[in-house]
């Protein structure tokens, strides 16, 4: 089966995991999700295949939830091992607008970035840079006033998150500012 045709690159499109390996003969890709369970993902849902500077556009036609942020894949056009090892390393992407909706208490992390954080008393902080996975919770990194802080992504500092005024009140534990 041919490889699917380049496409252009869509830099709103939201990186969820990276290929790393094929799995068996008959094409499946393994992939490191980045943030499971990776709801994203569903057969005939089409991505994007982020790989050596070029995209592609990509048909799911199996998915399988292995645990611990790992997914095999099946791509439509890759029928073969050979097919699917020429994709480790590729990054794959899903368009903002095919998203699932977050429930009233999630988010994505690519939805913070750019938010102000302030303290609960009302101090501006800085603006979300980045989020770092670090394993037991994730990390907000906060730039602002000349400094970087490393907020903990977890309830006992995150007391709100506007999406309408883009904002993010924080109540630091002991020493997390020093």
């Amino acid at each position: 089966m041919p490889a699917p045709a380049p496409c252009p690159s869509d830099p709103t499109a939201v990186a969820v995991g990276e290929i790393v390996g094929a799995h068996g003969l008959r094409g499946l890709v393994r992939m490191r999700a980045y943030h499971p369970p990776a709801a994203s993902l569903v057969p005939e849902r089409t991505l994007l295949v982020e790989h050596a500077g070029e995209w592609r556009e990509v048909r799911v036609t199996t998915v399988v939830r292995q645990g611990r942020g790992r997914v095999l894949l099946g791509l439509a056009g890759v029928a073969d091992r050979t097919a699917a090892e020429a994709l480790a390393g590729a990054r794959i992407r899903v368009r903002r607008a095919d998203l699932p909706a977050p429930a009233a208490n999630e988010f994505y992390y690519h939805e913070v970035v750019g938010f102000t954080v302030e303290i609960i008393t009302g101090a501006a902080l800085g603006t979300v840079s980045s989020t770092l996975p670090t394993g037991l919770n994730d990390v907000w990194v906060v730039r602002g006033g000349g400094r970087e802080y490393l907020i903990p992504v977890i309830a006992d500092v995150v007391r709100l998150i506007d999406r309408a005024a883009r904002r993010i009140v924080i109540d630091p534990l002991p020493g997390l500012l020093d």
